[in-house]
């Protein structure tokens, strides 16, 4: 199949399962009109998130990675009234339009939006005892993965939800040889859950309208 059918699916299950959302079209209207990549998660992905983080009754998320917030929003509207998520992103007009974004939402007062590189936030992040998070997504630059995972072990618990997008890369993590460092961060990832003994974890390939890749997902022991 091509990605042009994935896509048509994606648009199915959109309208199957989704109620019209003008806020969140707006969000991504946004991110394209101000510039930014358009490697925001699918819809039918950001309701995933949305889902496991209700699942889990998370009250305290952290992303890395913001870009927009367009999977931020996703989560926040999943957050209780006093539920907060920290999100964290390196490009400051990336951070704008998120701000903008939020406050376009109405999740303004759930979201922590902390800029600069997000290693040295994670640094400052444990530093002021702000975990542990329930729920942890990690979408940034993949060659820094192995670190970003050492950070949510961190800032976890027993019980924390770990998912990390983008591991693999339309079945690029199968090539051992390769040294495009986004693959080589998403082969990393897979290699520090499968050998970390307090991470029970997985993976699930997806195909879409953002092609083919997936999410590793791990639960704290």
């Amino acid at each position: 199949m091509s990605k042009r059918t994935w896509a048509a699916v994606d648009d199915y299950i959109v309208d199957a399962l989704f109620e019209a959302d003008p806020t969140l079209d707006a969000v991504l209207a946004a991110n394209h009109d101000q510039g930014l990549p358009a490697i925001d998660v699918s819809p039918a992905q950001g309701k995933l998130l949305s889902i496991l983080a209700r699942m889990k009754g998370a009250r305290k998320i952290l992303e890395i990675g913001t870009l927009g917030g367009y999977s931020t929003i996703w989560m926040a509207r999943a957050l209780p009234a006093d539920g907060k998520i920290v999100t964290l992103e390196l490009d400051p007009h990336h951070a704008k339009v998120a701000r903008s974004n939020f406050e376009r939402a109405g999740v303004s007062e759930r979201v922590d939006l902390r800029v600069g590189p997000a290693l040295q936030s994670l640094a400052a992040l444990s530093a002021e005892n702000a975990g542990p998070f329930d729920l942890i997504f990690i979408d940034a630059d993949k060659p820094n993965n192995p670190n970003y995972l050492s950070w949510a072990m961190r800032l976890s618990r027993s019980g924390t939800v770990i998912v990390c997008d983008n591991v693999i890369r339309d079945g690029a993590v199968l090539d051992e040889d390769g040294r495009d460092p986004n693959v080589e961060g998403a082969r990393a990832a897979f290699s520090f859950i499968g050998g970390d003994k307090r991470l029970e974890g997985t993976a699930i390939q997806t195909v879409g309208a953002k092609g083919y890749d997936g999410f590793a997902i791990a639960i704290v022991e």
